[in-house]
């Protein structure tokens, strides 16, 4: 009986393989009679899914961000953006420059996070985040988990033999921490040191400046970029209506009605003298409605949104910040105000002197009614008992200056206008040994006006709640300019002091007058040193070996048509700086044709001139004959330009201007060294 049990049960088993082996077989002949039975269109779809698949893989590789924790705030910069976060307790920074001692000029494409509960810096790197650049606008939105966008900006090469204006648009979206380059066929010029304000679901733009390598133009143009409908569209106004002048560098501040703007810089050019630089101090608000009624004809409007310009008179309190340019406004929207910090105010006294004036004031503008300027005095705690006796506050690491005054009684104009004085004279300042014994003697270590940071303009500034936050900007003395990088908060709600949340590295020289001689000369080495690079590299590539006549040839035809082209880029590089120099001759400038000029063009700008030139080499020549010499040498001399002047074109297509707005430069004709400074905008 045992064995007939265990030879079921082996009968039973060997069944069970087999109908498991004969199901297997009939899955694997249902899989391929499927197969069989596909059309080529479902095959195709097969092979799409993979490549979709495989394509998913390496947009994610493509578009990974790094995220790294750093120590302190970024490195020393100036003209980057500070910008509060829209959803959450952050402050992000983008982009900014450095032009080191060594005449190199240095720029960013980094965006960092400070967040201040944990006091932490945390910098993201994106393989597809905008190029580096300074000068350019960034905006935040709330909407979609939080966005900032960015517009605009400028960027120069190492050693500054080459220059250009962005006119892209980016958004970066701060859930994923990705860059996505928004690409619209209608869009502002290229520009630096222009300003945007998001204002509902519509981003606004204004001014700013672009010098394509013939003259800087400030711009006073107005665009709204509709969030929605992802759309440019820029607001034209009649010839009476009431605008800003063109400016860059200015307060453009979000409110609920509308757009306040503040203040800003630009040249002014008077024919037969030299551009004289204008601070202005003029505030306006653009007003900016949307219609919800439909009109009188009973059809709803294609466009809502409404806006004009009212100028708001200058304000008669004694506490209006004193005229001055680089200064920064930040929006306090907890109380619908505008914070005011630093600056610059340069005094134009000759050809080559210009007296420059620092400032560390505060100021507010409450926004609301027709706006004015409040007193933003740091408040000097209670003491009991006497107090010690009152001295000008000296700090060890920066000049000693009565700047920090500016938290006194601004009441009388006398005072103020001593106290700029003193500022100016601050350049030779007393000692750090001699302020310290100051401080240590006399002065009450809690009087908070020993915690203002040290003059500056062009900080970053933001507001995040209640605290204004304030990092790094320019101070100038004697000849050196000095780019920050120091950290500060203070409490608005309090104005008790400030905190030094990083303290600044950078050690300012007493009696720092170099000549400006040097840092040519330091200019001309690293030239040099760019070159010597440069033809080290051709060098390493001549000296790869190859086998075979005809491979040798196509080396050197490539290695050929690479030198030409380092050669013509360079040779561009060099015509936008000569172009720009106002010590020309007025021969050179009138015979030279620009970037974007026809050959039309060029001969009816210097018509009598290639006359005087044919004259003077056949004196017999009359009329007809005259003006075809005249238009012979002058086409030769354009044909001799011509591929240079094609590069400078590339270059500034690069940069993003189009065919028309290189026109409109060289119609604009040769008009001499902008005078622009890089920091004054």
């Amino acid at each position: 009986m045992a064995k007939k049990k265990s030879g079921g049960k082996d009968a039973n088993k060997a069944a069970a393989k087999a109908a498991k082996k004969a199901k297997a077989a009939q899955k694997v002949e249902r899989k391929v009679q499927r197969k069989a039975t596909k059309t080529k269109d479902e095959l195709e779809d097969d092979d799409q899914d993979l490549e979709s698949i495989l394509d998913k893989r390496e947009w994610e590789e493509a578009h990974k961000v790094t995220e790294e924790l750093v120590e302190g705030p970024p490195s020393r910069r100036a003209n980057a953006t500070l910008t509060p976060c829209p959803n959450g307790n952050h402050l992000w920074c983008i982009g900014g420059e450095f032009f080191s001692d060594d005449g190199k000029a240095h720029f960013y494409s980094d965006v960092y996070r400070y967040s201040p509960d944990k006091n932490e810096w945390r910098k993201f790197v994106s393989p597809t985040c905008p190029g580096p650049r300074s000068a350019h606008a960034v905006v935040a939105s709330p909407a979609g988990g939080g966005k900032l966008y960015l517009f605009g900006g400028e960027f120069s090469s190492l050693y500054q033999n080459s220059f250009h204006h962005y006119r892209d648009f980016w958004c970066f979206d701060i859930s994923t921490h990705t860059w996505e380059r928004i690409e619209t066929k209608i869009r502002p010029s290229a520009r630096s040191g222009h300003r945007m304000a998001m204002w509902k679901h519509y981003i606004v733009l204004f001014g700013g400046f672009y010098d394509p390598g013939i003259k800087t133009n400030y711009l006073n143009d107005l665009w709204i970029f509709d969030t929605q409908e992802y759309k440019w569209k820029q607001i034209e106004f009649k010839e009476t209506d009431r605008r800003p002048s063109p400016r860059s560098g200015f307060s453009f501040l979000s409110t609920p009605e509308g757009i306040l703007l503040h203040g800003g810089y630009c040249k002014e050019y008077i024919k037969g003298s030299r551009p004289v630089g204008v601070m202005l101090d003029d505030t306006w608000f653009l007003r900016m409605t949307l219609g919800t009624e439909a009109p009188p004809t009973g059809k709803a409007s294609a466009d809502p949104l409404t806006v004009k310009w009212e100028k708001r008179k200058k304000s008669s309190t004694s506490y209006a910040p004193t005229l001055r340019s680089g200064c920064t406004m930040a929006s306090w929207s907890a109380k619908n105000m505008g914070v005011l910090f630093g600056g610059v105010t340069d005094e134009d006294t000759g050809e080559e002197t210009l007296e420059s004036v620092f400032h560390n004031d505060l100021y507010g503008y409450q926004i609301t009614g027709n706006g004015r300027w409040i007193s933003m005095n740091l408040k000097k705690p209670k003491r009991k008992g006497t107090q010690k006796k009152k001295v000008a506050p000296a700090q060890p690491t920066r000049p000693d200056t009565d700047e920090d005054d500016a938290y006194d009684d601004r009441g009388s104009s006398d005072e103020e206008r001593d106290g700029e004085k003193t500022v100016k004279s601050s350049k030779a300042s007393t000692s750090p040994s001699k302020a310290r014994a100051i401080q240590d003697d006399e002065i009450d270590p809690d009087d908070p006006s020993l915690t203002v940071p040290l003059p500056r303009y062009n900080a970053m500034l933001a507001v995040l709640r209640n605290t204004l936050y304030i990092y790094g900007g320019i101070f100038e003395k004697g000849s050196r300019e000095y780019t920050l990088d120091d950290f500060y908060s203070l409490q608005l709600d309090k104005l008790d002091r400030y905190v030094c949340l990083k303290a600044s590295e950078i050690v300012i020289a007493e009696g720092d007058e170099e000549s400006s001689s040097d840092d040519d000369d330091d200019d001309d080495d690293d030239d040099d040193g760019d070159d010597t690079a440069d033809e080290g590299d051709r060098d390493d590539t001549e000296s790869v070996t190859v086998v075979g006549e005809e491979e040798e040839k196509t080396v050197e035809v490539l290695e050929t048509i690479e030198e030409e082209k380092d050669s013509l880029r360079v040779q561009a590089a060099a015509f936008m700086g000569v172009a720009k120099d106002s010590t020309r001759s007025a021969e050179d400038v009138i015979s030279t044709p620009l970037p974007g000029e026809t050959l039309a063009m060029f001969y009816a700008r210097s018509r009598e001139y290639w006359a005087q030139k044919a004259f003077s080499i056949a004196s017999d020549s009359r009329g007809k004959q005259l003006r075809r010499d005249g238009f012979t040498l002058a086409s030769e001399r354009y044909a001799t330009y011509k591929p240079v002047l094609e590069e400078v074109e590339r270059i500034l297509a690069e940069a993003g201007l189009d065919e028309e707005e290189m026109r409109k430069g060289a119609a604009a004709g040769p008009q001499g060294s902008s005078g622009q400074s890089r920091n004054r905008r």
